[in-house]
């Protein structure tokens, strides 16, 4: 569950500060005026005693209509949201739930290394050594964390449940040493890394422990979230004293530190970064290795460790990475060490042993810019002036780097590469055999036949890649790409099961976007391999294409809805690519820090933060039919094309106030709209779960996207479509703010749990199957974060994210583009990145001429977390970013209404929020329930309370008043008398 941000705070009092004003100016008049009139010397007091009653009386009709309009006005979408009813889960849909959790980490779980056939365990009891291992890594923060209104696995409680009794001797002293994880949130990291120093391990605790069992399990965590990334240098993070907080920092939303485990000694120097071992965990695998000679090493985390340690100890015999593993998953851990389930995951990243060679080290993190403090868009958290990272890898991110350059004989493989990408071990062993491919209608076609040749039943991967042919300084290409990937059954000794494997030929094209600017299939000779990873082949065979096929003017891919050419010219800036010319000749100068800070004034002069400027009236635009009375609802609009002509007699009975708060108060839901019957509908936060940040009401959390990814089982991703879908539709919720599939193009990045990989093909296929599943339940998913929004250092500083076209296509941009074309996605979040100089929510070369036309895509854009500064609807609408996710007023409302192009645009962008609302299954039975939320019947309750309360008071202050003037006058008849 997101926390509360102080900014919003911030944001909603400014948003209701006109009617705060009203209620302290009547307040003040109130009690002034009763000041002034009790020191009036006034004969009458009847007279005076009525000012007072009349005074407040007002003031109390005042205060209250104010209040109203709060309520009405700018606190309308969060009243709403807190007030949704509490719609809790079926037990069945929690049992579930927590089944696909577990089954998923039953085979996101990779085994790396298994020297001796250690594993499974011979025994029953061992000895868990490492402070992970008491408080273990379940998921992210931020959108990404866990619910804690159900029940959580623990690590250790896993074990338990497979029957591995574990030493509780160690698990008290870890408890004790301390209970919490380090908060690693949007609003403060603490990268403290808790683990008691050696020293304080005592001769009878080891005693007792090698005496328990000759086994020791030794977990290692590490954990992520969004809003930060990852330390690259350790050095650079302040350290801290035990007890301390995280203070704002000068840079990003806040500060960090780091608490040293020993005062003897600091747990890290500079240069080294948060993903190698600290000096406690480097001294206690010492420790362990040193005291047990069967060491089973777990890596809990979904951010690739520098493993590079366990050659040095052959007592490590084996490996586990466990990726986070959601509130039930741990439970697969013990399964798999027991040997219940054999593991079957294969890593969905290359692990590397030195992170300082590779392509995107110097070229991640926190760079700003020098000249651009004009455009700073301050906030309480940053200092908002545009920062950059220069994406100059191009498309050799993560395995098409390494493979490639070992191929052109520029790296030594084995001394940088420890487990490649697609890599994972058996208890068992299988045999991969292929047909040759035919290729019949510019379809590829062969058979894999896979079969268990080992002792135990299991499941096998097969991974096909495709080498295409290159030519020297032409275009970019690796020599290593997956294409497509298959996990088998569960096959039995000797069992065989044959998987038929198909893609046509454009799936192997490459974008040119220097000579054809276009997709283009070069002639020549093509390697089609099944492989075990991206390194090791297991068969190779051929075929050839006679002639090139540029996919350009009037031939586009059969894939494609239009024409395809060059829209992202601006965003590769001037930066030099990393290029496979002459065996990557240019790899020190592209691979290097950046030398400038300084935006080029050609980028400069296009870029536009919080200074944008409304475009003036368009004379030659028509304005569209507003506030008709057509009695066309939107449920009649179920099922019907995104182009039926009952869309425009529907359109037509939207007001402009109607448009604007559809569009510019989008945030966690989709508004009410009375006029054609639409109630309020509910969209919540990923992607790990369903959580509703106002109610608290979550649902069970699945393992992180990375553990996802590594089940290479796409079956398994459309289950966890399916069952987001039955849990939303018990939620009441009709949008589901997930899945996200950025690029894990640095080992580093802060939501990479929330990610799949760094391998687009793999992500956008598990993307795509997700949401399949979810739509198939009426639930639309938003494929997020749209686009190159990579990494999370100075997100909320105007990032300017520099790359050629052709990695933004084949790389950044491809599993988008799978998610859309194979899961038929109807909703998408923009990012908080810029595209070159081009704000990602307000790029109409991105969002209207790639993702509509190119395409097809039919439904809406919402922005990212709206934050006002730099963020404006009126340039996002222009952008084809359709919705606001706000709920409260910055600059999210559309402004100059009065253009009949500006309305144009509102009517397409309502068009498209209706269209894939409509859709939902909240109206596949008809009309959906127009019932009030019980806060609007509380103010209409209110509001008769109040009526009736004013006029008592001015029955009360009038009967008062002439009693008072009856009592003046007797009184005064009788002074005459006297």
């Amino acid at each position: 569950m997101l926390s509360i941000n102080p900014e919003d705070v911030i944001r909603v009092l400014k948003s209701i500060q006109t009617q705060l004003i009203i209620i302290g100016v009547v307040l003040l008049a109130a009690i002034l005026l009763t000041v002034f009139i009790n020191k009036k010397t006034v004969k009458n007091v009847a007279a005076k005693k009525m000012i007072h009653s009349q005074t407040w009386i007002i003031a109390l009709i005042a205060a209250f209509a104010a209040i109203a309009s709060m309520i009405y006005g700018p606190l309308n979408t969060i009243v709403a949201s807190a007030t949704t009813p509490k719609y809790t889960l079926s037990q069945f849909s929690i049992k579930k739930a927590s089944d696909l959790a577990v089954d998923i980490q039953r085979e996101g779980i990779v085994m790396m290394q298994n020297k001796d056939s250690q594993l499974p365990l011979s025994t029953k009891k061992v000895n868990v050594f490492g402070w992970g291992s008491t408080n273990p890594i379940y998921g992210g923060t931020g959108s990404g964390s866990m619910n804690s209104s159900y029940a959580t696995t623990s690590l250790l409680q896993g074990l338990k449940d497979a029957g591995i009794s574990y030493n509780t001797d160690l698990s008290k002293f870890y408890t004790k040493y301390r209970k919490d994880r380090p908060s690693i949130g949007m609003f403060g990291q603490d990268w403290t890394l808790p683990e008691p120093a050696v020293k304080t391990y005592s001769d009878s605790m080891l005693n007792k422990a090698k005496s328990y069992s000759d086994t020791a399990v030794l977990v290692i965590a590490r954990s992520g979230g969004e809003g930060a990334d990852l330390p690259t240098d350790m050095g650079k993070v302040e350290i801290g004293k035990a007890g301390t907080t995280v203070k704002a920092g000068k840079f990003g939303i806040t500060g960090s530190h780091y608490i040293n485990n020993s005062s003897d000694y600091a747990d890290y120097k500079a240069g080294d970064s948060y993903l190698d071992l600290s000096q406690t965990e480097k001294d206690l695998v010492s420790y362990v290795t040193r005291n047990f000679k069967k060491v089973v090493l777990v890596y809990n985390g979904a951010n690739d460790l520098n493993l590079s340690f366990v050659s040095s100890h052959p007592q490590i015999k084996s490996v586990l990475w466990c990726p986070p593993a959601g509130q039930t998953g741990f439970k697969a851990l013990g399964e798999v060490l027991t040997g219940k389930i054999n593991p079957s995951g294969r890593t969905t990243d290359t692990f590397v042993k030195d992170f300082t060679k590779t392509p995107w080290w110097n070229n991640f993190g926190n760079m700003q810019y020098s000249n651009m403090k004009e455009f700073a868009s301050p906030s309480i958290f940053a200092n908002g002036i545009p920062s950059y990272v220069n994406y100059s890898d191009g498309i050799y991110v993560g395995y098409r780097y390494y493979e490639t350059a070992a191929a052109e004989g520029a790296i030594n493989y084995d001394s940088l590469v420890q487990y490649p990408f697609g890599y994972g071990m058996s208890y068992t062993s299988f045999k991969q055999t292929m047909t040759t491919p035919e290729v019949n209608d510019d379809t590829v076609s062969f058979t894999v036949t896979v079969k268990n040749t080992g002792k135990t039943a299991g499941k096998d991967t097969v991974q096909v890649y495709y080498n295409p042919p290159y030519t020297n300084g032409g275009i970019e290409k690796s020599s290593t790409n997956l294409i497509k990937f298959i996990k088998t059954r569960k096959l039995n000794t000797g069992e065989s099961q044959k998987v038929k494997i198909s893609f046509k030929l454009e799936d192997m094209v490459s974008y040119d976007y220097q000579k054809a600017k276009a997709y283009v299939l070069e002639s020549g000779r093509y390697g089609i391999s099944i492989n075990k990873d991206s390194h090791n082949q297991i068969d190779e065979k051929s075929i050839t294409v006679d002639s090139t096929v540029t996919y350009g003017k009037g031939n586009h891919r059969s894939s494609d809805k239009a024409d395809v050419t060059n829209q992202f010219d601006n965003a590769a800036g001037d930066v030099t690519y990393l290029s496979r010319k002459d065996h990557f000749a240019n790899f020190k100068t592209a691979a290097a820090k950046p030398k400038s800070t300084v935006m080029p004034d050609k980028y400069k002069k296009q870029f536009m933060g919080a200074n944008y400027k409304v475009p003036t009236n368009n004379s030659s635009a028509t304005m569209p039919v507003t506030g008709a009375k057509n009695r066309v609802y939107l449920y009649q609009l179920y099922g019907k094309s995104y182009d039926d002509p009952l869309w425009n007699k529907l359109l037509d009975e939207l007001t402009v106030s109607d448009m604007n708060n559809l569009i510019a108060m989008a945030g966690y839901n989709n508004a009410e709209i009375t006029s054609i019957k639409k109630p309020r509908q509910n969209d919540v936060d990923g992607p790990a779960a369903l959580n509703n940040n106002f109610t608290g009401v979550g649902s069970i959390g699945f393992p992180s996207s990375t553990t996802v990814a590594n089940t290479f089982n796409s079956d398994l991703a459309k289950r966890y479509g399916d069952v987001i879908g039955q849990m939303a539709q018990e939620m009441h919720v009709t949008g589901w703010y997930a899945p996200a599939m950025n690029t894990h193009r640095s080992a580093f990045a802060g939501r990479n749990f929330e990610y799949f990989s760094e391998d687009p093909v793999l992500g956008g296929t598990m993307a795509a199957n997700q949401i399949r599943g979810a739509k198939d339940k009426g639930v639309y998913s938003f494929m997020k974060h749209f686009a190159l929004n990579d990494q999370e250092t100075n997100r909320n500083s105007m990032i300017c994210t520099w790359s050629n076209e052709q990695a933004i296509r084949e790389i950044y941009l491809k599993q988008f583009e799978l998610a859309e074309k194979k899961g038929c996605a109807t909703a998408v979040m923009s990012s908080f990145n810029y595209i070159g100089p081009r704000w990602a929510a307000s790029n109409p070369n991105l969002l209207n001429n790639v993702l509509r036309q190119e395409w097809g895509f039919r439904g809406f854009v919402e922005t990212d977390y709206f934050m006002g500064g730099y963020m404006n609807g009126d340039e996002g609408i222009r952008g084809g970013n359709d919705a606001m996710l706000a709920t409260t007023k910055t600059s999210n409302f559309i402004t100059n209404t009065d253009d009949p192009a500006t309305v144009q645009l509102m009517r397409t962008a309502s068009h498209n929020i209706l269209y894939t609302a409509v859709n939902s299954w909240l109206y596949k039975n008809g009309q959906p329930s127009m019932d009030a939320s019980w806060w609007r019947q509380a103010v209409y309750a209110a509001i008769a309370v109040v009526a009736l309360l004013v006029l008592l008071l001015e029955f009360l202050a009038f009967r008062r008043f002439f009693k008072r003037r009856r009592t003046a006058k007797v009184a005064e008849v009788q002074v005459t008398e006297a």
